[in-house]
């Protein structure tokens, strides 16, 4: 045991003003939000997006809706998918996000319908503005593990102690060893998905197949991710001894390749066309 890997314990506030805490996991939203604009910025110097008429001030826009999105829907999502009967009891708690409780699935469900109202605010077609984001998504997704490891939440099952990176959460309860899956949902869903999607992406697709790769690699790398997680306590493994985060990627997984398939039968834009020669 005295060789096994501990983890850390950081302080979860990054630093203090007077009464005011600033939490890294805050931080790393920040982050999150601030990586977006970065290759969002990116992404509309591509020809493709550049002519038809994707400028900054679009992402800027996108990322404020993009926010209000996450937020609110992360929130919803976390009371409905995992503690539907606790915060019907207590409704006022939802908005208490302080508390902790951010769903994936409901923090994407709020952002589809958020860039759904953008794209008809300014009259832009759904798939394409879906196109240009969704490759600058992934690398949050890691930042904000990133966030749940400094926490030391959201820790993996038990782990073979032969393991070399096999650690033991305190916040477990237990001082047995565990997989850090906060690290290996930030490499799979986060870097790995981000360096295939933004390859995938650098050159122009059929409008809607980027959106449709972006949710099934989140979702099958979800999916695998997740029989190295622990089960919440409060559900544990459901039908079929499926988590609830599996449950919940399974129709992302089909949605994403039907999506894909069907981007595939359209016709190629004019001006995706054009770009390619």
């Amino acid at each position: 045991m005295s060789r096994m890997l501990v983890h850390p314990q950081f302080d979860p506030v990054a630093l203090s003003l007077g009464p005011v805490q600033i939490h890294w996991y805050g931080l790393t939203y920040l982050v999150a939000f601030g990586l977006f604009w970065f290759l969002g910025s990116r992404r509309v110097e591509r020809p493709w997006f550049a002519s038809a008429g994707w400028t900054r001030r679009d992402i800027e826009d996108m990322l404020f809706w993009g926010v209000l999105g996450v937020v609110i829907g992360g929130r919803l999502g976390y009371a409905l998918f995992y503690k539907p009967g606790h915060y019907l009891a207590n409704p006022l708690e939802i908005v208490m996000v302080w508390k902790g409780g951010m769903s994936f699935h409901g923090g994407l469900l709020g952002v589809l319908l958020s860039m759904a109202l953008y794209a008809r605010s300014r009259g832009r077609p759904f798939f394409e503005l879906m196109d240009l984001i969704a490759p600058c998504v992934p690398t949050g997704i890691a930042a904000v593990r990133l966030g749940n490891f400094i926490n030391g939440e959201l820790y993996g099952r038990l782990a073979d102690p032969s393991l070399p990176w096999a650690m033991v959460f305190p916040h477990s309860g237990s001082s047995e060893p565990r997989h850090p899956s906060q690290l290996y949902q930030a490499s799979l869903e986060g870097l790995l998905l981000f360096v295939l999607l933004w390859l995938y992406a650098s050159r122009p697709r059929r409008t809607g197949q980027v959106s449709g790769a972006f949710l099934f690699g989140y979702g099958t790398l979800r999916f695998v991710a997740e029989y190295f997680r622990e089960p919440d306590s409060f559900l544990g493994l459901l039908a079929l001894q499926m988590s609830m985060g599996q449950w919940l990627c399974a129709p992302m997984i089909v949605a994403g390749a039907a999506i894909w398939w069907w981007a595939g039968t359209r016709p190629q834009p004019q001006s995706a066309a054009t770009v390619r020669r």
